[in-house]
């Protein structure tokens, strides 16, 4: 089973994830997003030793510019949001980094547009709502492909994972559910431990 947690304050928060082994660190630049990072935010991401985790770059029709100065130095993937195309995420590839195409469901046909991204690295499934935690239709969770290059956002937390890991999900995506009760881009340490803790109980 692998673990992203998306929407990450470089100071506050990646240590601990770190130490938990957490497999995707995720970092937003977003404008729009209240998570959204600036690059002072990120110096700090140069001093820790990552261990068995990947940062990750989550980006929404992300420029050459920005992938060659920021993502390139600071990143092990980056998370495309926007509207790219698999030669466009071909081109990114060959800049030198790893890809994770994100792919809106809003019903069962839409799941068949992961066969239009072949380049991404990884395919990550999400409502439409992107940031607005909008909870994934249970029916279509399991008509998605499974795998570990196929990950699931939307509304998972401690208190679901494990009637979604019974549908055949291995690979989870998660931010706002992490979060403290009311503050976005906060994130809960003691719930981030508790999900881990359930994911490592389900492993077992």
């Amino acid at each position: 089973m692998k673990v992203k947690i998306c929407g990450l304050n470089p100071v506050r928060d990646v240590q601990l994830c770190i130490d938990l082994k957490v497999n995707y660190l995720g970092f937003v630049f977003y404008e729009k997003s209240p998570r959204n990072l600036v690059l002072q935010d990120i110096e700090v991401l140069k001093n820790y030793n990552k261990q068995v985790s990947s940062f990750v770059a989550v980006t929404v029709n992300a420029k050459n510019e920005f992938i060659e100065n920021v993502v390139l130095k600071n990143f092990d993937y980056i998370q495309l949001h926007g509207n790219e195309s698999n030669n466009r995420i071909k081109e990114i590839k060959s800049m030198g980094i790893k890809t994770i195409k994100t792919v809106k469901i809003s019903e069962y046909l839409d799941i068949y547009q992961y066969k239009n991204f072949t380049e991404a690295d990884i395919i990550l499934f999400d409502t439409p709502g992107m940031e607005k935690s909008i909870k994934f239709p249970k029916k279509l969770i399991s008509k998605l492909p499974k795998g570990e290059n196929f990950a699931l956002a939307g509304s998972i937390s401690q208190n679901n994972i494990e009637n979604i890991a019974k549908l055949g999900v291995s690979f989870f995506d998660l931010s706002s559910s992490l979060e403290l009760d009311g503050q976005i881009g906060y994130k809960d340490h003691q719930k981030i431990k508790k999900f881990i803790k359930k994911i490592n109980e389900i492993k077992n």
